[in-house]
This record gives structure tokens, C-alpha cells and sequence, in this order.
């Protein structure tokens, strides 16, 4: 490895983690003074805010805001370097723009690689100790209100909860059919309102209707209250939000795989986060190309210039990757293409940069 790889690389991943320490000291800081009266009224002990909570924060947060640190770091570095014409030296001692790009890639390609393990097998971790720390002195799990769930419980019986609130474990238009290959629907229940009875352990529903088909014979039950139990819980209904911060890549996969076959549909905003989980480290890559492309030319209003157009490539960034989620979470749109769409607009705009930038 020549001097200049060396130069460079001690260069971008210095850059990048004096930025992202200072940043980390910063958050802790107002963490801490927006927690204090928590911490203080449950009685946290000192050992585990600093080892429970803060210390396995911190990779989470790395990982967070790695591939935006890692583009604003290229661009500052770089920027300098242009503005100290050493890139002007660089192309002028007869390394061609390509071989300058060797070490970037090098140092992208370790910080990829780093949120790749991060994001797959360390914060699940680090996540199982920080979820333990909020539940016991900062707030319970926060469980999502399910909508539009559908559900196979058998071979012949189907669930439909147009909508179920897991604070009070009450739901609203349920339905349950059941269908055979040869008979087709042969039962049909619905009711407007469903409550759990943890007592008891079964479910009451009000203003239900009952419909049952014997041959040609169709029998139809209605009434204001009833008392049943079902091939069902409300965890079926609910799932912990903090169960997704815990789960490996192959912990997710295999858990997506499971509630598919059970017939849950509202999986995309796991099946999001297992994309994003791969997605979002390539994205290292594909910012690092394009902050070189960009603040490699030596231009008039210098490093400040280059740092607005990189913060507010770095916003364009994030609110395509919202948008894209949001349309796969509400909409059609694919949980892959949503996850990997930001990537694909921005490698366009690299490579139009790249071409460009030796000119």
C-alpha cells in the first residue's frame, strides 16, 4: 500500500470517527438531562445507566447515522484536500483519478462491512440489554395497534380484526370462517366487537351473527353477547415493537417466515427492516463515490460550499428513503424496492458525478 493510500485512509476514518464520537458525547449529554428525572425517580442505578443503557447505545447510534457521517466526512476531508490543491497534486504526479478513488473504497468497504455487522449480529445483542433497562426504569414496550389482520389458525379456519387495540385487548369487525376444499364456507362468524377475558381466558362479542351452511340448508344466528373461546390470544393481534431491535437477520427472516404461514399480512414493516438491514450499508459504497465526485474540484466558496451541497444531498437521502417506506408500509410498493430505491437514485447521481468529475 503506497504513502497516499495510507494518507487517505487515515484521513476519511479519522475524519469519520472524531465526527461521529463528538456527536455521540453530544446526544448523551442532552440524553441525560431529558432522562434525569426518570432515572432518578426509579431509582436507576449509576452502573446501569452507564453500562446497561448508555454503552449499548452507543453502537446503535453508530450504526444509525454511519452512512450519512461517512458522506459528510468524505466531503469535508476531501473538500480540504481540494481546497490545499494536494488533490491538483495528486492528478498531477500521474495517478489517474480512478487509482486516487483505491483508498476511499478501501475505507468505505471496512465501514460497510462494520454496519453490516452491526446491524445483523451486535445490536440485537446490545438491544437485548437496552430494551431490559427501558422496561424496568424508563417505559413499557410499546405494542402496535393492528390493523386489518388476517390469520389461518387451521386448515379450515380463518380470522379476519378489521382493527384491535392491545391496551384494553379489544377489537372491532371480526370475523371467523371456516372453509372446507369439498364444502367450501361452511361457518361464518361476525361480530362488530370483540373483548378478551384474561379471567377466563375467552372472548366475548357483541352484536354477533352466526352463518351456517349444512347442504343446501342455511341456518343464521344473531344475538347482542357471547361468551367463546377461540384458537386465539392477543398476542396473535399485537406485536412488541422492541421484539424487532432484538432480532439477528436470521432471527427476523425465520420470524417473518412464521407469521406468513400463519397467515399475518401486516409484516411489511418487518420485511422493510430486513432489507434496510442491507440496504443501508451499501450505502457507504455509493455515498463515499459520490462525496469524492463532488468536493474533488477546487471551487469558489470552498469547504462551505461542498458541506451545504453534502447536507443537503444527506436530506434528500433520508426523505426518499421515508417516502419509500411509507409507500411500502400503506401501499403496493415492494418492501425490497422501498428499501433499496434510495440506493438506486443515488447511485445514478454518483456515477453522473464520477464521469464528470474529471473534467
Amino acid at each position: 500500500m503506497k504513502k497516499l493510500d495510507v494518507y487517505i485512509i487515515k484521513k476519511f476514518l479519522g475524519t469519520f470517527f472524531y465526527a461521529i464520537s463528538l456527536l455521540i458525547i453530544i446526544v448523551i449529554i442532552f440524553d441525560i438531562s431529558e432522562k434525569v428525572d426518570d432515572f432518578l425517580e426509579r431509582s436507576a442505578p449509576l452502573h446501569a445507566i452507564l453500562f446497561d443503557y448508555y454503552l449499548n447505545f452507543i453502537p446503535y447510534f453508530v450504526n444509525l447515522f454511519l452512512y450519512l457521517f461517512t458522506f459528510i466526512s468524505v466531503i469535508f476531508f476531501t473538500s480540504k484536500m481540494a481546497s490545499d490543491t494536494e488533490i491538483i497534486a495528486i492528478l498531477s504526479s500521474g495517478i489517474s483519478y480512478r487509482r486516487m478513488l483505491r483508498p476511499y473504497f478501501i475505507s468505505a468497504l471496512f465501514l460497510t462491512l462494520l454496519s453490516l455487522l452491526l446491524s445483523n449480529l451486535i445490536i440485537p445483542k446490545t438491544n437485548e440489554r437496552l430494551v431490559d433497562f427501558e422496561k424496568n426504569y424508563l417505559k413499557t414496550p410499546r405494542k402496535d395497534r393492528a390493523n386489518n389482520i388476517h390469520m389461518q389458525a387451521d386448515n379450515e379456519t380463518y380470522y379476519f380484526i378489521k382493527n384491535f387495540n392491545a391496551k384494553n385487548d379489544e377489537g372491532k369487525d371480526f370475523t371467523l370462517e371456516k372453509i372446507n376444499k369439498n364444502r367450501g364456507m361452511y361457518y361464518r362468524l361476525t361480530a362488530e366487537k370483540i373483548f378478551y377475558n384474561s379471567d377466563s381466558s375467552n372472548w366475548t362479542l357483541l352484536d354477533y351473527k352466526i352463518r351456517e351452511i349444512f347442504d343446501h340448508e342455511e341456518r343464521i344466528k344473531r344475538g347482542k353477547k357471547m361468551d367463546t373461546t377461540l384458537l386465539l390470544s392477543p398476542v396473535d393481534f399485537t406485536i412488541v415493537v422492541e421484539d424487532l431491535k432484538e432480532m439477528n437477520y436470521m432471527e427476523l427472516r425465520n420470524f417473518i417466515r412464521v407469521e406468513k404461514e400463519k397467515g399475518v399480512r401486516n409484516m411489511k414493516k418487518f420485511e422493510i427492516e430486513q432489507h434496510q438491514r442491507f440496504s443501508f450499508p451499501f450505502a457507504t459504497l455509493i455515498l463515499t463515490l459520490l462525496g469524492v465526485s463532488l468536493s474533488s474540484r477546487k471551487v469558489r466558496g470552498g469547504i462551505g460550499m461542498h458541506l451545504g451541497l453534502g447536507i443537503g444531498l444527506t436530506f434528500t437521502f433520508i426523505l426518499f428513503m421515508q417516502v419509500s417506506a411509507v409507500f411500502a408500509t400503506n401501499g403496493n410498493l415492494s418492501p425490497l424496492l422501498a428499501a433499496w430505491i434510495p440506493n438506486l437514485i443515488f447511485i445514478l447521481i454518483a456515477m453522473y458525478a464520477f464521469f464528470k468529475a474529471p473534467k
